[in-house]
């Protein structure tokens, strides 16, 4: 009989530290929105890229190769249907897309050629192969390749599966909000 009184007694005690705990947890996640938005900080949660916190560090130059950057998709038909297929999240760029963390690996006036993987002025880029089909076995429609444009990137993330430039071609400069530093990253 005593553990059913302190069986019983407990489960209000469970509860009220659930609830605790989940109020908690809902202010932390804002706090730390609200600190993102002002401080310049995202939570990255794609495999394009380690999973964790990034800081967006202003960029006083233009992008060169190798540069990591966070960048905005344009508002288009072709990033639209990406995100209808799952390949883009929501957030707080024009459309309401979210930033993307790649890689630059080419610039304006550097030719990419693209045929079973990506080459930028005649060198293989590792990790590029093309995929002619998703993860769900949908139709993908490379880019055509050729020079990139004035103001003007093209993009890259060594993970297989990426949405990037392979498939949507090179993104306007304008739309890089900076360069992506790992804060605290876990890359599985």
């Amino acid at each position: 009989m005593t553990d059913r009184v302190l069986t019983g007694a407990a489960r209000p005690a469970t509860r009220a530290r659930a609830i605790r705990l989940v109020i908690v947890g809902g202010i932390t996640v804002l706090a730390i929105t609200g600190i993102g938005a002002i401080g310049r900080f995202r939570i990255n949660l794609t495999p394009s890229e380690p999973l964790g916190l990034w800081r967006i560090v202003r960029l006083d130059r233009p992008a060169r190769n190798g540069d990591l950057v966070f960048i905005c998709p344009p508002d288009n038909a072709a990033m639209r249907a990406a995100r209808k297929r799952g390949y883009l999240r929501s957030g707080l760029c024009e459309g309401a897309f979210a930033p993307l963390i790649k890689a630059v690996i080419a610039t304006p006036s550097q030719q990419v050629t693209m045929t079973d993987s990506v080459r930028v002025d005649g060198r293989v880029i590792e990790a590029s192969r093309v995929r002619s089909r998703d993860s769900e076995g949908r139709p993908l429609s490379p880019y055509a390749g050729g020079v990139v444009p004035s103001g003007m990137v093209f993009l890259h993330s060594g993970f297989g599966a990426s949405f990037d430039s392979r498939y949507f071609g090179p993104l306007p400069a304008s739309g890089i909000l900076g360069l992506a530093e790992p804060v605290l990253t876990y890359a599985p």
